[in-house]
């Protein structure tokens, strides 16, 4: 048998075996190298990063929502305030079966189907992983038997947060306005702000009225709490707290009381009033009627009421005042008639023999007064007294549609007062260029007629007329028109108080003043077209009544309202001021499908001046000449029967 014999290379084993030892080692060594250097690169190069990130495990940072500055009025009565209360709320995102879960919810708390409403519509607006509110305003049964049941609900908790009331309801909404929950519109405009790092935890934010305007004053300062949390999330001790600052306090120009006795006045009309004070501009008092509760909004109104509120034919949400836009009327007369003595057209004693219509030259129509027969013999202080049409038809065609344009639009006409509230309307002083701009045609006398009462293409606000009325008052100095007295810092006795300085002076002849004023307080006697508001005052007032049309009649044809509806009756203004001789008070009223300024609008302006100027607040009269006029009763004067006019 023949034995193979193998040779062994020892010298080569051992070569290939120090060889893969050399690669083993090198490659051990290039994974300790590499593993060293990710270590010393986390240690030291990202220690600072990975310190944070640590420190952020260990530390929850919460902001701390400061409290909502207060809101009264220029006697401290509280118009908006804060108060402590539950809520319960739910996380969408962290409920399984939400409508199973609100049905159990709703065998521990009275949840009512407009609560359903009103979440679901929240729910729509926002994130599913924010927290909304399906009950406020919890009492301390309901908070406790939640309590006893909470571990059943995850994504379910009861907060304590403090809630926004409105006190004076309707009466202060378009004013005051409201707070809603932040949308994503807001955080928009808060990012191009750069101030969206303040509402960190917070919900809600103005939406209307001073609330919105004065939001930067009311919302505060957000603190900020340093908590150091176990590995469960659970809080275990504060490291640091800045305090939050809580809101300024904004005080008003606003009197309550005399807001509160203005909104009565009304009855059951709509319309709207401002009274400013013209020696400096502050609003004393800002109504539109109606009204609507404010404190409806604040955590989403629910679709009831929404559509109650949207589909009203009273419209409650326009805010009349600020944005209602209306023929001036012959509330335009004095202001008219200021301009034609300002371009030498008219002087006092000129006058004109009224028959009761006026014929532009080169036309057959007849623009009638109104009064049939006119007024015989009128020169300007009888014009203002009587307010004849035929004298204001007269004296727009020689003074020209421009020249009334650029004399009117002095007081404001046309314009924005600049008042601080938002989405102020600027009306409408119509000119040549306007008219060819808006509806490519030339301007016609019979525009320039129309307009000289105030009818026609010109409209103008409340708070326009108001404060045209102001300025009258105050011999043509004007003051812009503001809400705000003074702002109280927020945590400090400090006050701001904004200075107070005229915009402008139109320099009028003060006798040409002194002929208009004392024609406005005739307008309040006897033989005037607002006697019955005037009778029996203790203080001498002026002031014009005006009638701004809703729909045409036709020529020869007699205006009578009980043969239209009422919402297509003519609307009744009054314009005055008080005391007549220094001014403490100048006022717009207008009374919507009132009919005639005199006998309801008037009686309105002549409440709140005595309120004002006496301290002397009328008592409900269901016999008064406004709910007279209301009802269609004629109304008697002090000497007798007086009998309605056409207009004024």
């Amino acid at each position: 048998m023949k034995h193979r014999v193998e040779l062994k290379n020892t010298q080569r084993e051992i070569y290939y075996f120090r060889l893969r030892l050399a690669l083993s080692i090198a490659f051990v060594l290039v994974l300790l190298f590499l593993l060293l250097t990710r270590f010393l690169y986390l240690q030291v190069v990202k220690h600072s990063h990975y310190q944070t990130l640590a420190e952020n495990n260990r530390i929850s940072v919460v902001p701390i929502v400061p409290n909502r500055g207060l809101i009264v009025d220029r006697n401290g009565v509280i118009l908006a305030h804060n108060y402590s209360g539950y809520t319960l709320e739910i996380v969408p995102n962290k409920v399984a079966d939400l409508e199973s879960t609100i049905d159990q919810l709703a065998q521990l708390v009275d949840i009512q189907p407009k609560d359903r409403k009103r979440f679901k519509k929240l729910q729509a607006e926002s994130h599913n992983f924010e927290s909304l509110p399906i009950r406020n305003r919890l009492n301390d049964e309901e908070v406790a038997r939640f309590a006893a049941q909470s571990y059943r609900f995850p994504g379910v908790e009861v907060k304590a947060r403090l809630f926004r009331e409105y006190p004076y309801n309707e009466q202060t909404s378009h004013l005051i306005g409201y707070i809603g929950r932040i949308n994503d519109s807001d955080i928009q405009q808060l990012e191009d702000d750069e101030i969206a790092s303040n509402y960190l935890g917070s919900d809600y934010i103005g939406k209307t009225g001073i609330e919105q305007s004065y939001e930067n004053e009311l919302h505060g300062t957000t603190g900020v709490e340093q908590m150091e949390v176990d590995a469960g999330g659970r809080g275990v001790r504060v490291l640091s707290r800045t305090p939050p600052l809580s809101g300024n306090t904004l005080v008003l120009t606003l009197d309550a009381k005399l807001q509160e006795i203005a909104d009565q006045a009304f009855g059951n009309f709509r319309g709207a009033l401002v009274a400013i004070d013209p020696t400096n501009g502050e609003v004393l008092a800002f109504v539109s009627r109606p009204g609507y509760d404010p404190n409806l909004f604040i955590d989403g109104i629910d679709e009831d009421s929404w559509n109650e509120l949207n589909d009203s034919p009273d419209v409650p949400l326009n805010n009349r005042a600020l944005r209602g836009q209306y023929p001036l009327g012959s509330t335009i007369k004095p202001f008219m008639a200021l301009a034609g003595l300002h371009y030498g057209i008219r002087s006092p004693g000129y006058t004109i023999s009224d028959p009761g219509y006026y014929t532009l030259a080169g036309s057959s129509h007849h623009y009638r007064d109104w009064k049939k027969g006119g007024h015989g013999m009128v020169d300007m202080f009888k014009s203002i007294v009587v307010s004849c049409d035929t004298y204001y038809y007269g004296l727009a065609v020689e003074l020209g549609i421009d020249n009334m344009y650029n004399f009117l639009s002095q007081f404001g006409f046309g314009k924005k007062t600049g008042i601080d509230l938002e989405g102020e309307t600027s009306g409408l002083m119509p000119s040549q260029e306007w008219k060819m701009k808006r509806y490519k045609q030339k301007w016609y006398g019979g525009d320039t007629v129309s307009a000289g009462i105030g009818q026609g293409y010109d409209l103008t606000t409340p708070m326009q007329l108001a404060f045209a009325t102001a300025v009258l008052a105050n011999d043509g100095v004007g003051y812009r028109p503001h809400l705000v007295r003074q702002v109280r810092h927020g945590g400090s006795k400090d006050t701001a108080i904004p200075e107070v300085k005229p915009e402008f002076n139109l320099n009028l002849n003060p006798e040409h003043v002194a002929l208009i004023k004392s024609a406005m307080v005739a307008v309040t006697r006897p033989g005037g077209t607002a006697a019955q508001a005037g009778a029996g005052a203790s203080y001498a007032f002026a002031g014009k009544t005006g009638t701004a049309q809703v729909v045409g009649i036709k020529q020869g044809e007699k205006y009578n309202a009980s043969q239209l509806s009422e919402r297509n009756r003519d609307h009744a203004w009054f314009i005055a001021f008080a005391p007549a001789d220094k001014p403490r008070i100048a006022l717009a009223v207008l009374a919507e499908n009132g009919g005639h300024g005199g006998t309801v609008a008037a009686p309105i302006a002549r409440k709140v001046m005595d309120y004002y100027l006496l301290g002397k607040a009328p008592k409900p009269d269901p016999a008064s000449p406004s709910a007279r006029a209301q009802s269609g009763v004629a109304t008697a004067g002090a000497t007798g029967a007086v009998e309605e006019p056409e207009h004024d």
